[in-house]
């Protein structure tokens, strides 16, 4: 399974931790960037995120941002893309098992490293449903 990352200036040292964590569960991960604390557009990479996981280049993206929220949008705009911005784990489960998300992103100055690890944990762990959330998921696809 592949993973695309990216993340803005806010974020490097989050990304690289998750990143690392999510390679010692085995996963491949596709790095976006930045890996600079330089100032940066989060749009960018949430974009680049976003795209590789539509293309199929990667099965799912994790993205983040000083809120998470920013690169969320930014990825969300992608077709194809159902976001999930979290900030505990009980979310990011709900949002595979119901939602079908296939890109996370959390914030740098939210959430901290530990909290980080658990919310991948369940987005990661976790896998959608179906059922009666197929009609709702369609209906969130044909808004595109």
């Amino acid at each position: 399974m592949i993973i695309a990352m990216g993340n803005d200036h806010a974020a490097v040292e989050l990304k690289n931790e998750i990143k690392a964590y999510v390679e010692s569960r085995g996963y491949e991960v596709i790095d976006f960037g930045t890996n600079t604390s330089d100032s940066c557009d989060y749009p960018v990479y949430g974009e680049k995120v976003g795209r590789a996981v539509a293309s199929g280049e990667a099965d799912y993206g994790i993205a983040i941002c000083g809120t998470g929220i920013g690169i969320g949008i930014a990825a969300g705009k992608v077709k194809g893309i159902r976001v999930c911005t979290c900030s505990e784990p009980f979310s990011a489960r709900m949002s595979r098992r119901h939602n079908n998300t296939n890109v996370l992103t959390f914030g740098a100055r939210v959430v901290g490293v530990e909290m980080a690890r658990m919310i991948v944990d369940e987005w990661l762990d976790n896998q959608y449903e179906g059922g009666r959330h197929q009609r709702r998921v369609d209906l969130l696809m044909e808004i595109e």
